[in-house]
């Protein structure tokens, strides 16, 4: 994909009951001091006037196509509209919102297809409301790829990657109860997620030699099989292969001496093994400004690493940070892929 500077990035409304219009109009008011990258708002208009009332936020709306949104981003918040069709409660998730919720995505997602956004910023979803519409996919990455499919014809294997001021973190298996991490730990699992971190450093990060720092599951990293065999068995085997392929990952690490400052300056990225491990770390270095990463598909996607946060929405107290992040990040990120294409 090739992209134009007057393209603007395509933020998806996420849940319309939970925080995600908050902190876009907050981020929009903030624009100038925080240099944000034009961005076109694709969701709801009217769930955007109603909860910049309950804020208290002036913010004028612009009605537009993609292609006149950073022209307008300056005086106007530029909205795409995808209409919901019900009205909308701030902190009240219903059922009803998930056929905009959806749609809102899959437009976000045509944009960045037909060369009219330069990056999709995905706000939050509520899972569960959409599960009860009858959402097919375990969850927001799932949905890109299949819809990545939709538009190529090719099969995508999306990768979560958290990316804070201070850290990076990928982990392999994600949202799966711990007791069945080891079964679902395989060689070809490690070894499929670290070539597209270290392909996406390369292409989309402007890395030229990234670093995978790359966990062990069981504490001290097994203890030379003592305290479980996956780590010798499983990750140390993946990691040799991956060796041989020209990528410099090394570990298996004990995951507890992995983050400490000194620790880090040693690698691009630490791979982990299940979703605790890769988060909890992320979050305690960077909770407010953190975000997400989708790796591995054929457009730049990233997102708030928080979720939909019912209870403070339309509160006038959640925090655009995050947000912020995200845009700015799909901002860089696509500026060093397009600058290497």
């Amino acid at each position: 994909m090739t992209f134009s500077d007057n393209l603007p990035l395509a933020l998806s409304q996420g849940d319309p009951a939970g925080i995600g219009p908050d902190i876009a109009l907050t981020a929009w008011s903030n624009r100038v001091e925080l240099q944000l990258p034009p961005f076109i708002f694709v969701g709801d208009p009217a769930v955007l006037k109603v909860r910049a009332r309950e804020l208290d936020l002036e913010v004028p709306l612009k009605e537009t196509d993609a292609e006149g949104a950073v022209s307008a981003f300056g005086s106007a918040m530029p909205v795409l509209p995808v209409s919901l069709g019900v009205d909308v409660v701030a902190g009240e998730p219903h059922v009803a919102n998930a056929k905009g919720t959806i749609a809102a995505i899959e437009t976000a997602v045509d944009l960045c297809f037909a060369g009219k956004a330069r990056a999709m910023v995905t706000n939050p979803i509520a899972k569960s409301v959409l599960y009860e519409a009858g959402f097919g996919f375990p969850g927001h990455t799932e949905f890109l790829a299949e819809l990545a499919r939709r538009h190529t014809g090719e099969t995508y294997r999306p990768v979560m990657m958290l990316a804070g001021p201070k850290v990076r973190a990928v982990p392999v298996t994600i949202h799966i109860p711990i007791k069945d991490v080891p079964a679902a730990l395989t060689e070809e699992a490690i070894i499929e997620t670290c070539r597209i971190i270290a392909g996406d450093l390369k292409a989309r990060f402007g890395l030229a030699h990234p670093r995978l720092a790359v966990a062990g599951l069981n504490p001290h990293a097994g203890e030379s099989g003592a305290i479980g065999h996956e780590d010798e068995d499983v990750i140390h085997p993946a990691i040799m292969k991956l060796r041989d392929e020209g990528i410099d990952a090394f570990g298996p690490l004990p995951a507890d001496t992995m983050f400490h400052d000194d620790a880090r300056r040693r690698y691009d990225v630490a791979v982990c093994m299940y979703h605790d491990q890769a988060l909890i770390p992320v979050k305690a270095l960077g909770f407010d400004d953190s975000v997400n990463v989708t790796l591995g598909l054929p457009f730049i996607r990233t997102s708030p690493d928080h979720g939909t946060a019912f209870g403070i929405a339309g509160k006038g107290i959640a925090r655009a940070d995050s947000l912020v992040a995200a845009l700015k990040l799909a901002d860089e990120i696509s500026r060093k892929t397009e600058a290497k294409s």
